[in-house]
């Protein structure tokens, strides 16, 4: 690989498209562009209006080419969690080398051996996980390259997802322009950003990825997605209580239940939070009201939440981690907290770019990617590198920018000095 690599990571939401460009720059990850782009064409189960993510991810990639100067040809793809069911299997292979020494194209040939597993016609291969390897009796999580051996086998997680919504949401990214470079389920993705797979080989996990219109529950145990399930509400599920008794909009009011009100605390405040004027008058919504107008819709989903996750804290120590637009609510975490009784926290990225728990997944893709990439050996690029080189190149050496530099330059403390002991001198 080389020591520079940029790729684009999508994520179609319920409410938005998100678009990240980012770059592996000598094992160092940083964001070049960030785009969300409002979009209803999305929904848990179903791709709803292909022409409206076509329409959004026309606009996310223009945004893009503007500023870089290139285009985005190859996208890595987040998708839904919706009926995501895991097959686990072990395939082997014969280690082809003429010493017996284990190569790459080994893994490959057993990865590939795996891909061809049947499995039921209702279901979409997304990606083919390599779990362990075993050589000579010996169980390893890291690719054992060089080992003598004449038998690889490889423990593969196969993860799929509905058919239906796969085949459509890649249909609607391929009719906008877009090449897939690689498919992986969003709570796959956002066990790689939160570094919650690996955290799952000491105690559970579970991923609370609540969207717009949907909460998506993803169980980690020893290091592997064990299963997901999906929830017909969201927070604007929640937030529907005060759409109803204020005639506020959706969307302002999933705004205010993600910034201005503090849920889970013992007294609401009576600070307004939200004024506003239908023409004939002023209408004014505190704290208080605001809570207590989404109070029947949180209990009922904490019930449901309750409800699906009770096996998994029986079985063992369980930590819950909440994400998308739901890790911006301030408090719901405490609910959490209370009604299942084991720790529970919200997330946000640390990226600089990106710290917005709502990115999440769309993180999770490049690092997901990139630990794939040594078993693929895949060198391509997102971007059009050619012109987004000269691009660059041309920006460097504009007038303006040497003009710039020059007078940077010459503004240096040291500079200065020289300057000042001229004067002196003189």
């Amino acid at each position: 690989m080389s020591d520079k690599q940029i790729f684009a990571a999508v994520e179609v939401a319920d409410s938005e498209v998100r678009l990240i460009v980012g770059e592996f720059f000598n094992t160092r990850f940083n964001i070049i562009k960030v785009e969300k782009v409002p979009c209803s064409g999305m929904t848990f189960n179903e791709v709803t209006d292909p022409d409206a993510i076509i329409t959004a991810l026309h606009k996310a990639c223009a945004d893009v080419k503007k500023m870089l100067g290139a285009e985005i040809r190859k996208v890595i793809l987040a998708m839904p969690s919706y009926r995501l069911k895991r097959y686990s299997l072990q395939s082997s292979v014969n280690v082809e080398g003429i010493d017996q020494v284990v190569t790459i194209q080994d893994v490959r040939n057993a990865v590939h051996k795996a891909e061809r597993a049947q499995i039921p016609g209702q279901y979409a291969l997304l990606q083919a996980v390599c779990q362990k390897y075993t050589v000579n009796g010996v169980t390893t999580r890291k690719i054992p390259l060089g080992e003598h051996t004449d038998k690889l086998t490889v423990d593969i997680d196969l993860l799929c997802a509905d058919r239906k919504v796969s085949f459509d949401l890649v249909g609607a990214v391929e009719k906008a322009g877009l090449s897939v470079l690689d498919i992986f389920p969003d709570v796959f993705a956002i066990g790689k950003e939160t570094a919650l797979l690996q955290a799952s080989m000491d105690k559970q996990v579970i991923i609370l990825k609540v969207g717009r219109t949907a909460t998506t529950l993803g169980y980690l145990h020893q290091g592997r997605v064990a299963s997901a399930a999906v929830l017909p509400a969201g927070l604007g599920t929640l937030a529907s209580g005060a759409v109803e008794k204020y005639g506020l909009k959706s969307e302002m009011a999933v705004e205010l239940l993600k910034y201005s009100v503090r849920l889970g605390e013992d007294q609401a405040s009576e600070n307004p939070i939200h004024i506003w004027s239908d023409g004939q008058q002023t209408h004014t919504v505190n704290e208080r009201e605001f809570v207590e107008s989404i109070h029947e819709n949180l209990e009922k989903w904490l019930d449901a939440i309750d409800k699906t996750c009770v096996p998994i804290l029986q079985a063992g120590e369980t930590t819950v981690i909440i994400t998308d637009e739901g890790g911006e609510t301030q408090g719901l975490s405490d609910l959490v907290a209370r009604r299942l009784g084991c720790e529970c926290r919200c997330y946000i990225p640390e990226t600089l770019g990106g710290r917005n728990a709502g990115l999440t997944a769309c993180l999770g893709l490049f690092y997901a990617y990139q630990d794939k990439l040594p078993i693929t050996g895949y060198i391509e690029d997102s971007l059009d590198m050619d012109a987004f080189v000269k691009a660059v190149s041309y920006r460097e050496n504009t007038p303006a920018l040497r003009k710039q530099e020059t007078a940077n330059k010459e503004d240096t403390l040291t500079n200065k000095l020289k300057g000042l002991f001229l004067e002196g001198k003189k």
